[in-house]
């Protein structure tokens, strides 16, 4: 059997290498983008000096041969689902027993005049990485659009080379979409912190023409004039599909597929960002742009194709990132607003870049009254099993709060906060809970021993 995979990111390269660890069948891994699977997550730091390009490579190069799977630098124009064949842009047609889409994604626009002009760009592709770093040198002053991840990205990478650098976010804080109100304001001074004109409550209106067809600045909805000789467009990404829409395989934002990411189309799956669920796990969203899904998503298709349907399942959420100096954690259930039924417990430390949040429902609620929800972690690291594990058996605050640290990541080296956590709990509960050792190592191998068991 031959299966053919669209796209060599985590989603796809997991799928080729769990297809080939669970059978024999012929793989063949196309790609538009780069010769070699890399990870994309480390683009920033070859733009810092922290890596090279070479060590962002999955595998070394001779693992895919090693391997048997095959390797194709192309682009697909187009799929025709009745003949199971693939055309590319030269011209050549490939056939194929299965299909997996796993095209990833592309930066969003928003029609702005200007948006065209050379030094205008995102931060997605191999692509967007060399043409930054080519232009760099004529580079004095930077505005990034778009208050997410990788605008801060962005603007850490341009400030490693003292560019000059304004960000615009139409939120009324940083990413408050996501983050809760504390540690929203937490990331607006860590930006600024770093000397990031950080401009909230302010759109992108026009992006200037110098005369040459290079940007020369923009106009933003305060109708504001920044000079600049690079616009970075960082305000989302959509589903790369649209070589797809001729195919007749449904597609809505992304490539509809069903709880076995099986698209409308016999024999053709759809994986990470470009995969779109027609029925999301409750609190999950439809389309999750996120590494770890993506590489789920890869092991589910190789397990359905090799060893038997199984649906799937992303398990409860987290995620990671980093805010210059700040690193972000987030296990479970963190609203940004108030949630009826939902307490939250936290800390923030004195130096404004440390926080610990731990949501759970109220003695009132309906459901499980007490259990931790979700953990949400400014500067400080904790362990992921611990945390899902106290959320996956609805473990009651007063439960968790004792042996909070079970979950510390390096709990001899780093200060230890439980205590203050405790205090903070007393005077919201009226509760005097007793604190258990948060450096007892035997009690940390007890505890992820049973979860593992």
């Amino acid at each position: 059997m031959r299966i053919i995979i669209i796209g060599n990111g985590i989603a796809g390269s997991t799928a080729a290498r769990f297809i080939r660890k669970y059978s024999d069948h012929e793989i063949l891994m196309i790609s538009e983008e780069s010769e070699y699977p890399f990870s994309r997550t480390a683009l920033m730091y070859v733009y810092m000096g922290h890596l090279r390009l070479e060590h962002t490579k999955l595998y070394e190069d001779g693992f895919w041969a090693k391997n048997r799977i095959d390797r194709l630098h192309g682009r697909v124009t187009e799929i025709n689902p009745v003949s199971k064949s693939v055309q590319l842009h030269n011209g050549q047609s490939l056939s194929y027993d299965i299909l997996i889409l796993a095209c990833g994604s592309l930066p969003k626009k928003f029609d702005w005049p200007g948006q065209d002009l050379q030094g205008v760009q995102g931060l997605y592709h191999l692509r967007d990485l060399q043409q930054l770093e080519d232009q760099t040198g004529r580079i004095r002053k930077a505005v990034i659009v778009g208050g997410g991840l990788i605008g801060v990205e962005l603007a850490e990478m341009l400030r490693s080379r003292n560019i000059a650098v304004s960000f615009l976010a139409i939120e009324s804080s940083f990413w408050n979409t996501v983050l809760p109100a504390e540690e929203s304001a937490m990331v607006n001074e860590e930006i600024r912190r770093h000397g990031v004109d950080l401009r909230l409550n302010t759109g992108l209106e026009e992006i200037y023409n110098d005369g040459r067809g290079w940007v020369a600045g923009v106009r933003t909805g305060h109708d504001d004039h920044l000079e600049a000789q690079f616009v970075g467009l960082t305000v989302g990404v959509r589903p790369n599909i649209g070589f797809l829409y001729n195919s007749d395989i449904e597609t809505n934002m992304g490539v509809m597929v069903d709880d076995y990411l099986r698209s409308s189309q016999k024999d053709i799956y759809a994986i990470g960002d470009c995969a779109e669920l027609w029925t999301p796990r409750p609190g999950r969203k439809a389309i999750e742009a996120i590494w770890y899904t993506g590489r789920i998503m890869g092991e589910t298709v190789a397990h359905t194709l090799c060893k038997g349907p199984v649906k799937y399942d992303p398990g409860i959420w987290y995620n990671s990132a980093k805010f210059f100096d700040i690193e972000y954690q987030v296990y479970g259930e963190i609203e940004p607003q108030p949630v009826e039924h939902v307490q939250s417990l936290y800390w923030q430390g004195a130096n404004g870049k440390k926080s610990i949040r731990i949501n759970y429902n109220s003695a009132t609620s309906p459901n499980f009254p007490l259990a931790v929800r979700g953990f949400c972690l400014m500067g400080i690291r904790y362990r992921q099993e611990v945390c899902e594990q106290w959320i996956r058996s609805r473990a009651t605050i007063e439960t968790v709060l004792p042996q909070l640290g079970l979950a510390n990541f390096d709990p001899e080296f780093f200060p230890q906060y439980e205590s203050r956590l405790m205090d903070l709990y007393y005077i919201q509960s009226g509760k005097r809970l007793i604190l258990k050792s948060g450096r007892d190592r035997d009690a940390v191998t007890r505890f992820l021993n049973k979860i593992n068991e």
